[in-house]
């Protein structure tokens, strides 16, 4: 079930003797420092803790800082703030019991060590004081349960009661405790479970990956807030089809997101088969992640073909088609941010029309029509997404006869080639009509109405049929024109 991959990050195991020495060079930052004249004064032990210790073991850069205190971490962070003389006091979350300070870009979060339980249906756990090791125990993986010492006894100290240290040498995602514990406390962990395996490309426990599979149907108590911003991380991963296919693989995705997971399989009718449009849309995701870090052009590589499964037909003589399976997705685009949670704004907006658009440059480039209307609508539908679009429309080559990849690769930029052309030439670049509803209105001294939208429309379609030039003039001149044709006075 589970696939392996070469990450690209390296966790030296260091001889027991240099430990401390080593993580001396993690906590650097004056404010380390500053933490432990305040944990002696005040008798309360503290550790930097979690993903920074994680992230400086793996030499990623790392702009946050957990400390665990083992007291009051909201009174240790306003006595550092203090100390700092920051313009701004701490944030302070008195429910759980947290501070946050920021030093320049650098945040750092205070918490008083604490154990936690939760009933089986609620999210929401009990709270009461622990020590560093309950601590430990209520992280998510043993690679985020490292602590180090902030204490003046033994500065610098290395905490590692899970052998975290050894799961990073070693490339393993796993859970300090039995992972049907960790997951039934917050389920939204087997999601984090598989993100840390797509962001640094590490192999899932068999013992975890196996309990994410069992646990699976426990996802549907959180938030659909919390869940989407796992996935938008998984997204954003170098290749977030490793996120994506545990995500199946587990039954994850079912649940969260049941219109992608619908696109697996493969049918036959006949002998005649389509290609199997989860794998395939994988494949697009991954190929445009080197070429854009834009999180809305990665989810419309997601989304382009999401359509399909509703639009498949079986013909005898064409086989299995897809048509109008890019309106279709247009439309499903709202259904499913709505449901997830994500913007409804711009960015869907935007989404939407990528999936609409996107196999209009395919079929310019297979089309034998030499005229530029197709290619001044295009201009205009995409505005200034029209590059965009292209990234997409490569990224959704993925034939495995790389003599066809190389020859639709060559298509398509002479469609791009031809765009640029027209687009300079006709003066089409973030196109807006010469002639507005106002201009008509005022034309004729009518109110908005029928009228105004036709005689819009054959404006529009003139321009884009090269039938009149893109100029105000020849707007106005056939605005006169198709107004007296349909019955209207000019206004004095």
């Amino acid at each position: 079930m589970n696939i392996a991959h070469k990450s690209k990050y390296k966790c030296p195991l260091h001889p027991t003797f240099a430990l401390r020495f080593m993580f001396k060079e993690a906590i650097q930052h004056p404010i380390f420092t500053i933490v432990s004249d305040i944990a002696a004064e005040s008798q309360q032990p503290c550790y930097v803790i979690g993903g920074y210790v994680r992230d400086f073991l793996l030499e990623r850069p790392s702009k946050d800082a957990d400390i665990v205190v083992l007291g009051d971490g909201i009174e240790i962070a306003t006595q550092v703030a203090k100390r700092l003389k920051l313009e701004r006091p701490p944030a302070i979350f008195k429910t759980f019991g947290t501070a946050m300070i920021n030093i320049g870009d650098f945040e750092v979060e205070f918490v008083g060590a604490r154990k936690e339980s939760y009933q089986t249906t609620s999210r929401k756990p009990q709270v009461t004081k622990g020590t560093l090791e309950d601590d430990q125990k209520r992280r998510d993986f043993t690679i985020n349960a490292l602590a180090i010492s902030l204490n003046k006894e033994n500065y610098g100290e290395f905490v590692d009661p899970f052998k975290g240290l050894l799961d990073l040498k070693n490339q393993i995602i796993k859970t300090p405790l039995d992972p049907h514990i960790t997951f039934s406390d917050d389920p939204l962990r087997m999601m984090r479970a598989i993100r840390f395996a797509s962001q640094l490309q590490f192999t899932i426990s068999e013992e975890t990956l196996h309990s994410i599979t069992e646990n699976a149907h426990r996802i549907e108590i959180v938030s659909m807030e919390r869940i989407s911003d796992e996935l938008n991380k998984i997204i954003m991963c170098h290749i977030p089809s490793i996120g994506f296919k545990l995500l199946f693989d587990t039954g994850l995705l079912k649940i969260i997101f049941p219109e992608l997971a619908a696109m697996q399989g493969i049918e036959t009718i006949n002998g005649k088969s389509h290609k199997d449009n989860f794998y395939h849309t994988l494949q697009v995701l991954d190929q445009i992640c080197p070429q854009t870090d834009d999180l809305w052009l990665r989810w419309s590589a997601i989304l382009h073909d999401i359509a399909k499964p509703a639009t498949k037909r079986f013909n005898t003589g064409e086989g299995f088609t897809f048509h109008g399976h890019e309106d279709r997705g247009a439309r499903m685009v709202k259904q499913i941010f709505r449901r997830m949670k994500l913007p409804m704004n711009e960015k869907m907006n935007f989404v939407e029309k990528m999936v609409m658009l996107h196999l209009r440059p395919k079929a310019l480039a297979e089309s034998e029509q030499t005229t530029d209307s197709g290619f001044r609508r295009l201009i205009v539908d995409a505005g200034e997404d029209i590059n965009a679009l292209f990234t997409l429309c490569h990224a959704d080559i993925t034939s495995k006869n790389k003599q066809k990849v190389e020859k639709y690769r060559r298509n398509l930029e002479a469609v791009r080639e031809r765009v640029a052309e027209v687009e300079q030439r006709d003066d089409l670049r973030n196109w807006q009509p010469p002639v507005d509803g106002i201009d008509i209105m005022n034309f004729f001294n009518i109110k908005p109405g029928r009228e105004v939208g036709l005689i819009k429309t054959a404006i529009r379609e003139a321009i884009l049929e090269g039938d009149i030039a893109n100029t105000r003039e020849a707007a106005l001149e056939l605005m006169k024109h198709k107004g007296l044709e349909l019955g209207l006075k000019i206004h004095a």
